[in-house]
Parts: structure tokens; sequence; C-alpha cells
């Protein structure tokens, strides 16, 4: 064997353990990535389009998340108080764009004999005081900014259903 032949396999070697160290992402990681950057695009909508009142801050606790189902339903329910006329259209198809695709990861990721979880806490509150359109709209576009922040610091809840 030659210097450059064995050169040639040295280098060789070299790049094919390079390139083979490197893990491939794996569909849980591609999906938190995604949802990742939907939830930071969501946030800087809802920063740059909602101002909310000089003061006003969310009484109430934080909604619980409690897996991939409690991030749907939440998203969805709030989603549903966002009164049209406040001209969000946008924000609101982007909540719906990130409910279905996560709707489409847990179709594929969770069995569906878990029920539907009920809303409670802040939503549940929320969805009583409907009379209340516009107040019920700015505090379901604060609470949605909420809970993104609180799924982007825990993306682990994505896999959990």
């Amino acid at each position: 064997m030659d210097y450059v032949t064995l050169a040639f396999l040295v280098s060789f070697s070299h790049v094919l353990s390079m390139t083979t160290a490197v893990p491939l992402p794996t569909d849980a990681m591609r999906i938190k990535s995604k949802v990742k950057r939907m939830a930071e695009q969501l946030v800087v909508r809802l920063n740059t389009n909602i101002q909310a009142p000089a003061g006003v801050t969310l009484a109430s606790p934080a909604d619980q998340l409690d897996g991939l189902s409690s991030v749907v339903a939440l998203l969805d329910g709030y989603n549903d108080l966002i009164s049209d006329s406040l001209n969000v259209s946008q924000v609101k198809t982007d909540i719906s764009s990130l409910k279905g695709y996560l709707v489409q990861w847990r179709r594929g990721h969770c069995s569906d004999s878990k029920p539907k979880p009920s809303v409670s806490g802040p939503l549940q509150r929320l969805q009583s005081q409907r009379a209340f359109v516009l107040t019920v709209s700015m505090e379901a576009l604060m609470r949605v900014k909420e809970l993104l922040g609180q799924l982007l610091h825990n993306m682990d809840q994505l896999e959990k259903c």
C-alpha cells in the first residue's frame, strides 16, 4: 500500500466517522423545532399587534400545562374567545395553524384512549364571562401569549399525551 492510498483511506475514514457521529433528528425533535418556530412567530405577532392597556396584568395564575392534549385544548378554547371585532384575524389564523399542527402530531403520537381534557382555571372563568366581549378577548390574547411562553420554556410538554 502506498502513501497516497493510505492517506486517502485515513481521510475517508475520518469523513465517514464525522458524518455518522451526528444523530439524525427524531420526529420529536422535528416537531419541537417546528412548534418552537411557530410559537415564537406568534409571540412576535402578539407583541406587535396587541396593545394591552398600561398596567393591565393577569391576576389569576397561569393555566397548567399537562401534556399535548392540554396545550391543544387551551389554544382552542382561547382562540374561540377572541372576538373578530378586534381585527386580529391573522393571530387567530396562526393559533389555529399551531393547534392544527399539534392535533396532527397527537394523532400520530398518542393513543386516542385518553379523553379530551376538561378546561379549568382562567379559561373556564373567561368562558363564563363571554358577555364582556372586548375584555374577554384581550385577556384571551394575553393568556395565549402566556401559554406560548410556558410552552417555549418547557417543550417536553409535547412528548406527553
